[in-house]
C-alpha cells in the first residue's frame, strides 16, 4: 500500500486466502484491506494515537437512512454525552476530493448534526467546524484534540 500523509503507524496485517486484512481495533477485527479501509486505519490511527481519542468513543462504518436510502459513514467520533463530535469521509488515495464529496458528507451531516468535519483521501485532509445555527462552516488547519 502506498504511504499516506499520516505520522508513521504500525498495523497488524495477515494474508488468507490470497486477500490481505488489516486488523481494525475499534470493530475488533480483520478487515479485506482496500485503498479505502488503508485510508480509514491511518485515520483511525490517527485519532487515537495522535489526537488521543478514545477508542469507547470512535464507531466505524455504520449504516444511516437519509431521505429513505440506506448509507454508511465511514468514521464518527462521539461526546461523552452520546451527540456526535466528529464525522470523517474517507477516500481511496486515487479518488480526488471534489465538491462532490464535501456535498455527501454535507448530506450525512444534516442528519448527524456534527460539530467538526473531517474529509480525506489519505494525501490531502480537510477539517471543518459547523456553525449548525447560522449554517456556515470554517475551514481548520486540524481537528482538535480530545479533551475531558
Amino acid at each position: 500500500m502506498q504511504d499516506l500523509n499520516f505520522p508513521p503507524y504500525s498495523f497488524r496485517i495477515k494474508n488468507s486466502q490470497n486477500r490481505q486484512y488489516i486488523f481494525d481495533g475499534i470493530r475488533k477485527k480483520f478487515v479485506v484491506l482496500q485503498p479505502e479501509e488503508w485510508v480509514r486505519q491511518h485515520v483511525l490511527r490517527y485519532l487515537v494515537f495522535t489526537k488521543n481519542y478514545p477508542k469507547s468513543l470512535i464507531n466505524v462504518e455504520k449504516q444511516l437512512t437519509i431521505n429513505n436510502l440506506k448509507k454508511r459513514y465511514d468514521v464518527v467520533v462521539f461526546n461523552p454525552d452520546g451527540s456526535i463530535f466528529l464525522l470523517i469521509e474517507c477516500k481511496a488515495p486515487e479518488v480526488n476530493i471534489t465538491q462532490a464529496v464535501f456535498d455527501q458528507i454535507a448530506r450525512y451531516n444534516l442528519q448527524l448534526k456534527s460539530k467538526y468535519l473531517m474529509v480525506t483521501n489519505g494525501l490531502a485532509h480537510y477539517y471543518c467546524e459547523m456553525d449548525h445555527k447560522n449554517e456556515k462552516y470554517m475551514f481548520l488547519e486540524d481537528i482538535p484534540e480530545f479533551s475531558r
